[in-house]
């Protein structure tokens, strides 16, 4: 197994102390610690993101076409890549069109990546895993220079939702050339399940476990979701979890001690949602996007496409 480090333990570590002293808590860490690892694989096999893998599936059908502009070898660069799990159905479909395919998984999660790498090799697929920061646009350049070989980038699981989507997008379409392609899905917005699909025992347990693993309990305060519109633009719906303590507490967080006062509030990263409009609009007169081909899931919840620059 061959993983490259750009973000060592250490940094993230340290970042992550930073984080709890600042009261914010980035998209990274909530698959970083073991105990994150777990909530998110079972987060990631809940029924309520069985939408997500429809829309998957449908692209993953038509893998000669959204390839058929590859001669030989692909690079298939998989920001945020998670377990792998949904990379090898689309590994194995580029395989049965005659592809070589080389695989650079990439993650902050050490753990998460090792599976990524596990999974692929399996397939025996030549893998590279990287162990970088995607919010970084050094880290996404970094990344995206892993091979010379025309790339197909992936960016799936709502994964742009996790960030400001109108900064992720543009430093991710600055890495493509002509030839290349990015597979990027979204949650389409709606207004009955925005918040229930979230504010429940698995993803309330997934948006807890970063405080978990520095020994915080729920009954230490309350986790709440909110839900609000992004001015910026119409359509774009933001999703925020925070965690409001209800005593004091002292914590030791890496070589550090936290206190936090009761009724301090934690962010606790955000995801957004989209109108299909306004998707398209993040994409294409935002990210300066071509989108080739779109992947509705049956009941609307998602859309995944395949953009050129």
């Amino acid at each position: 197994m061959k993983i490259e480090a750009l973000l060592t333990e250490a940094e993230i570590s340290q970042e992550f102390a930073e984080a709890m002293e600042a009261r914010d808590i980035p998209e990274k860490f909530f698959y970083w610690h073991p105990l994150s690892v777990r909530s998110w694989l079972a987060l990631s096999h809940d029924v309520a993101y069985e939408s997500r893998l429809h829309s998957w599936n449908l692209l993953v059908d038509e893998v000669e076409t959204i390839s058929s502009h590859f001669d030989s070898i692909v690079a298939v660069i998989s920001l945020g890549a998670g377990d792998g799990a949904q990379d090898v159905p689309l590994l194995k479909a580029l395989q049965s069109v005659n592809l070589d395919v080389d695989y650079f998984p990439v993650d902050a999660s050490q753990g998460l990546l090792e599976m990524a790498c596990a999974a692929a090799e399996d397939e025996e697929v030549d893998t590279l895993g990287l162990k970088a920061d995607i919010s970084s646009p050094m880290h996404l350049v970094l990344a995206a220079d892993a091979s010379e070989n025309p790339k197909l980038f992936v960016l799936c699981g709502n994964t742009l939702g996790g960030f400001d989507p109108l900064d992720q997008i543009r430093y991710l379409s600055q890495c493509m050339h002509e030839g290349d392609r990015l597979i990027i899905d979204a949650e389409i917005y709606e207004s009955a399940t925005a918040l229930s699909s979230r504010d429940n025992p698995v993803g309330q347990r997934f948006a807890f476990a970063p405080l978990a693993s520095v020994g915080i309990t729920k009954d230490d305060g309350d986790l709440r979701f909110e839900e609000r519109h992004d001015e910026r633009h119409e359509g774009l719906c933001v999703i925020t979890r925070q965690f409001q303590t209800a005593r004091d507490l002292r914590l030791t967080v890496v070589d550090r001690e936290v206190t936090l006062q009761r009724g301090e509030r934690v962010s606790l990263s955000f995801n957004y949602t989209y109108t299909v409009d306004a998707f398209r609009w993040v994409l294409t007169e935002h990210g300066g996007l071509k989108i080739l081909h779109e992947f509705p899931s049956p009941d609307g919840r998602y859309l995944t496409v395949v953009c050129s620059r």
